[in-house]
């Protein structure tokens, strides 16, 4: 059964490879959302401080009737922290808010605070690692079991590498058909990193390829159904997200194959145009997110 894929992390815990993202779902609907996904299946679920919905999203998990330990809940310090106080401060106020008593991973959610994001080349190496020594400590308290990092590229992620007594578990970044960064993936792959592909569908604007509905047709799979395979088949951890259970059933029925040349051709899909959501800077917008 695809829930019960999972990856391996570099410390023996196991990530399920599809999530449920809850990006943009509002706080008093996310319990619901939740509560859904798990009750068809899904067991890992992703949200972050700066989605404003860790309340939402711990009650449903509660709520859900599923054992906390067959969950994997994942959050993520806020892009603005860059010191070792409110890195650690804000960890115990996810757990406080979420009303758990341990999270599975907790990741820095960017490099850069979302408002420098495409304007500012600084890489704020330092506030990183102190960040980074407040995930460490919390984990090695028992608080997390897994830590990592989002939309780090190689020089963020060599940063923690060299300076840490743990490497970055996970990397949490934009891929999908269109923007697949292969020499990222390559770089993380090979260094025992996890990839984790947020935005499968292109925040819905994948539905709106001619190439990718073609090949969604050619194999009698929706496009989001598509998407997500793709991101699949690169042996990485995907996240779509959904407030329909309808949606949130399709998104998990991946059980078909992308051939190797299908998987060349959507590869080399040229990047395309995020429509309504391209002033979000993980789409390559100057607004803060």
């Amino acid at each position: 059964m695809i829930f019960d894929k999972v990856l391996n992390l570099s410390n023996g815990v196991e990530i399920p490879q599809l999530a449920f993202g809850t990006w943009k779902i509002p706080d008093n609907e996310a319990s619901a959302a939740v509560e859904n996904a798990l009750a068809i299946g899904y067991r890992h679920i992703d949200t972050a401080q700066a989605y404003h919905n860790e309340a939402g999203v711990g009650e449903g998990i509660r709520k859900s009737g599923v054992k906390r330990e067959q969950i994997f809940v994942n959050s993520k310090v806020e892009a603005e922290i860059k010191d070792y106080a409110n890195a650690k401060k804000s960890i115990d106020e996810t757990l406080l808010r979420m009303k758990l008593d341990y999270l599975d991973m907790m990741i820095i959610h960017n490099p850069q605070p979302w408002i420098e994001v495409n304007q500012s080349d600084d890489r704020h190496f330092e506030g990183n690692l102190e960040a980074w020594r407040a995930l460490e400590e919390a984990m090695k308290a028992g608080k997390l079991r897994a830590i990592g990092v989002s939309s780090f590229q190689p020089e963020d992620l060599n940063n923690l590498i060299a300076n840490s007594d743990v490497k970055p578990m996970v990397n949490q970044i934009l891929c999908h058909i269109g923007a697949t960064p292969k020499p990222l993936i390559d770089f993380c792959q090979q260094n025992g990193i996890v990839v984790e592909s947020f935005s499968p569908v292109a925040h819905g604007e994948a539905l709106n390829n001619e190439v990718i509905k073609k090949m969604a047709a050619k194999y009698q799979v929706s496009v989001a159904q598509l998407c997500i395979r793709y991101d699949w088949q690169l042996n990485t951890v995907v996240l779509p997200k959904s407030t329909n259970p309808v949606h949130m059933k399709e998104n998990s029925e991946l059980n078909f194959v992308i051939n190797d040349e299908d998987m060349k051709t959507l590869e080399a899909v040229k990047t395309f145009d995020y429509g309504s959501s391209s002033h979000f800077p993980v789409f390559g917008g100057k607004r803060e997110k």
